[in-house]
């Protein structure tokens, strides 16, 4: 990885930290992208100092915020000569409703809208540097989600599980739209699920059940990958040779397996890349982002929102 950047979300704990240190260590530039900037500064300080490379920053970056999205595009296109890599690893927390800054219920706000937008506005340096990847962190959950279009915020009958896996399913949904809409461009686009991995969200989940529903599952603590095996998935895909031309593929424990049902449904993922630039206001050309790579990122970041003809009906 010498002399390629990386750009990991939520890179300040977790699978994220994992994928940053690995790739740290193998001598890319890595760009923690973190909502807590002083969390996130220690542990760039930690990743320098146990690598050895000083090539570990951070930026700041809130998913529930799209005007810190664009901030965030905006920096790195004036800082940055090239993006090589970008993991979309950070996850809201699985609990009450909550809402983003911009009314967007938060995990579908931050796991799809947030990292939808900052794909988008980091396609040109993504391209410049072709070839590329784009790894977006899914979860075997995506079977379970079902994208509500007439309730996309999710504000009847909120269940914060159900809402989880429905983000996890418009993952898996971007990943397969996005990797058609790059086809010819250099950049691929793959989905991953890390496992069942005990990371800080998890921990939250499970503090917040009945004591009854966490003697029932303490047994099977034990069988939880740790983030740093969480990771090793992400880390092929960023990696691995031989995957250079391989897009629009689910991974889970290092190799290509089936995506579920829902996840291969071409219609829905097509009217949710409809809907998912009416939510984060983005102007994209109406032919294809493939006729974007000359676009400036000034022009992008101006978020005039676009309506367009949908092929699907729901």
């Amino acid at each position: 990885m010498d002399g390629k950047t990386v750009v990991i979300t939520g890179g300040g704990s977790g699978i994220g930290k994992e994928t940053a240190r690995e790739l740290a260590q193998r001598g890319a530039r890595v760009i923690l992208a973190c909502r807590d900037e002083v969390r996130g500064k220690q542990v760039a300080r930690e990743l320098r100092e146990g690598t050895g490379n000083q090539e570990v920053v951070v930026t700041h970056l809130d998913l529930a915020s799209l005007t810190s999205i664009r901030c965030f595009a905006e920096e790195m296109s004036h800082r940055e000569g090239r993006l090589d890599v970008l993991v979309n690893n950070a996850g809201a927390p699985i609990g009450p409703r909550q809402v983003t800054e911009d009314g967007l219920e938060l995990q579908m706000g931050v796991n799809h809208f947030g990292h939808f937008l900052l794909t988008l506005l980091l396609l040109d340096g993504l391209k410049c540097s072709a070839p590329s990847r784009v790894i977006n962190v899914a979860s075997r959950a995506h079977a379970i989600g079902k994208i509500r279009f007439n309730d996309i915020n999710l504000m009847e009958n909120y269940d914060p599980v159900l809402a989880h896996c429905t983000s996890k399913l418009a993952n898996v949904l971007f990943t397969r739209e996005l990797a058609e809409q790059m086809q010819g461009t250099g950049v691929t686009v793959n989905a991953v699920h890390p496992g069942v991995v005990w990371t800080d969200a998890m921990r939250s989940l499970i503090c917040q059940q009945p004591l009854w529903v966490r003697l029932l599952v303490a047994p099977f603590y034990f069988c939880l990958k740790s983030p740093r095996q969480g990771a090793q998935t992400t880390i092929h895909c960023a990696v691995a040779p031989g995957l250079e031309k391989v897009t629009g593929q689910y991974f889970s424990d290092c190799r290509v397996v089936e995506v579920s049902h829902s996840g291969q449904d071409d219609c829905t993922a097509k009217s949710l890349w409809d809907l998912s630039l009416e939510m984060v206001q983005l102007e994209v050309p109406p032919n294809s982002l493939k006729d974007s790579v000359h676009r400036s990122m000034s022009s992008l970041a101006r978020g005039s929102p676009v309506r367009r003809n949908r092929t699907c009906v729901y």
